[in-house]
């Protein structure tokens, strides 16, 4: 029974993931509830193990349809894979709560904003180039990377965000960055798990592979309709992971 129900949560994650972030909304309080007696840690390390698959499914998918800006999204990338690193360390150190209460409210700016700005990310402008663009990426990975290990929810979206925001990236071709930026910084955290020995492998096969097709159906979804799609998911995503993180940093 736990596998059935940590599947379809892993399928759905993995569609929801694949058009614009936010699977870890999901699948992370699906395995709570199925096994709440089980080690926090292992928990968080069998979602990495399972999403990662879906993620790095959805960047290969993307790349093949939407203009990948390569030059710029590599650094962006290994900027992020370490940065996660980092923040994953720095969590053994010291704790995130005192993010708990302000995330909310960032989430909510984020929303208010796209929500005022009605034509912030329908088409794609890049702002910068070349070394300037690398750069500005390479800041995005850095810092939300960082955040990625030490903390975590809305990673997603916050990607997203800075790269319609900062580099003038249409929805779509923001969503496409962000899996390949999620997808190392989800590297790191896999690989810190792993070598703790957070992580059940007779489940995480099973969810990758539900997650994977989860992220095939999503990512055709989005490159089916495109920016305005998207961005309409984005709003919802962001919604949700308002309520969520509202509900877990004051009523909980």
């Amino acid at each position: 029974m736990e596998f059935a129900i940590v599947s379809l949560a892993s399928l759905f994650a993995g569609f929801v993931d694949a058009i614009v972030g936010g699977g870890g909304l999901i699948l992370v309080p699906a395995l709570f509830a199925t096994f709440p007696d089980a080690h926090p840690a292992t928990l968080f390390g069998t979602n990495k193990g399972a999403s990662i698959w879906g993620t790095g499914m959805a960047t290969w998918q993307y790349s093949r349809r939407v203009q990948m800006r390569w030059s710029a999204l590599w650094p962006a990338a290994v900027a992020g894979l370490v940065a996660s690193l980092v923040g994953a360390w720095l969590v053994t150190v010291i704790s995130p709560d005192f993010l708990r209460k302000l995330l909310p409210f960032v989430l909510l700016a984020v929303l208010l904003y796209t929500l005022a700005k009605k034509d912030l990310g329908r088409t794609h402008a890049p702002r910068f180039a070349g070394g300037h663009e690398q750069l500005v990426a390479a800041g995005i990975g850095l810092i939300i990377g960082f955040y990625d290990g030490f903390f975590g929810p809305g990673t997603g979206s916050f990607l997203v965000f800075s790269f319609v925001r900062l580099l003038g990236y249409d929805f779509l071709s923001a969503s496409a960055a962000a899996k390949l930026i999620n997808t190392a910084t989800n590297l790191s955290a896999l690989a810190l798990f792993i070598a703790k020995g957070h992580i059940w492998w007779h489940f995480v096969l099973v969810m990758a592979i539900a997650n994977v097709m989860g992220s095939l159906l999503g990512t055709r979804l989005a490159l089916k309709h495109g920016t305005g799609f998207v961005r309409g998911v984005f709003l919802l995503v962001v919604s949700a992971l308002i309520f969520k993180t509202g509900y877990d940093a004051f009523l909980r």
